[in-house]
């Protein structure tokens, strides 16, 4: 039987990859801090990866695949890799697109630029931090190495709350302040795809880095905010406002207006990334309502309100500061 072992698991994109193996009939091993559940059928082990001796659970077992999901100081991967790299023979490493910096160019592939960074990073810097991460995964594990740079990731179990915060304004309903233009191209990936191209993709064997996002244009704003509007039922009427008012508004994309960014380099950076490599070794999308509906279903199992990564800052528009904009 194919073994995987997920170091993370717990959360998110870890969920997703650990949910997709046990659903292929793998052995799934989840090696977590034990702060949160894994899911049904995986087995346990318990570690703090930045306490002395916190890989101790590891010390023994073998593995076909693993995939790390670490994104804090990169030492902690490097030692996890060492550890394992005669038992493991294929390392995932979940990264970023941010290892090319912000802002970067239109339509970037994996040959963009990076970064300069060190596995002996302290990981107060999200791209370095990244970037450190995939040297330490490549420092061990070689070709074998597969680098996952990630865009934006959407889809159930998100912990960020951006998705859900557009679910959830939006069905409160009533006038909405929708960022323009309509038309805007967005570009991300549900994690549950992801997570399927991945365990593919270490399937094959493929190592080195990928872009790991849906392709330019996969959907767009007014798109977005409509799927969320009918899987919600609401009342909602999207009131568009251009980037030009948005700004007048005094309201910061991306933080207050979650997944929005007003065309421009930041825009080219996060929504125009090329995916051709790994569109070419079966990367799939699912429909952007697709993913809207199940992020829905999720949250309302869940009773409308998800838990956010306490690490990260909370995203989304302030009632009053959107009234104000609409002239309530």
């Amino acid at each position: 039987m194919t073994s995987l072992l997920v170091l993370g698991g717990t959360e998110f994109v870890g969920r997703a990859v650990v949910e997709d193996a046990l659903a292929r009939g793998w052995e799934v091993t989840v090696f977590h801090r034990g702060r949160h559940e894994a899911p049904a059928g995986a087995r346990v082990l318990r570690g703090d990866r930045t306490e002395p001796g916190g890989l101790a659970a590891l010390a023994e077992g073998e593995w076909d695949y693993a995939v790390d999901t670490w994104s804090e100081a990169p030492g902690a991967v490097l030692e996890a890799a060492r550890l394992l790299s005669e038992r493991v023979g294929h390392y995932s490493y979940v990264s970023s697109r941010s290892v090319h910096g912000v802002p970067s160019a239109a339509h970037a592939d994996e040959s963009a630029p990076v970064v300069e960074a060190s596995v002996d990073d302290d990981g107060t810097d999200y791209e370095r931090a990244k970037r450190g991460g995939e040297l330490a995964a490549e420092e061990v594990f070689g070709d074998r190495a597969l680098l996952v740079r990630a865009g934006l990731i959407l889809g159930p179990y998100e912990n960020i709350g951006r998705l859900p915060w557009w679910l959830g304004r939006i069905a409160r309903g009533g006038p909405v302040l929708a960022p323009g233009p309509r038309d805007l191209p967005l570009q991300y990936v549900d994690a549950r795809d992801l997570a399927a191209w991945t365990l593919d993709a270490a399937e094959k064997g493929l190592g080195g880095p990928y872009n790991m996002v849906s392709p330019i244009g996969h959907t767009t704003m007014e798109e977005f905010l409509t799927a969320c509007r009918e899987v919600t039922g609401s009342d909602a009427e999207f009131r568009w406002f251009s980037p030009e008012a948005v700004a007048e508004a005094g309201i910061t994309p991306w933080r207050e207006l979650p997944v929005w960014l007003p065309p421009g380099e930041l825009h080219e950076t996060l929504h125009q990334g090329n995916v051709d490599r790994a569109l070419a070794t079966g990367l799939r999308c699912r429909p952007v309502a697709e993913t809207v509906a199940d992020t829905w279903a999720w949250m309302s199992s869940l009773g409308g309100e998800v838990e956010q990564r306490p690490d990260r800052p909370r995203v989304g528009l302030d009632p009053e500061v959107e009234a104000r904009a609409l002239g309530l």
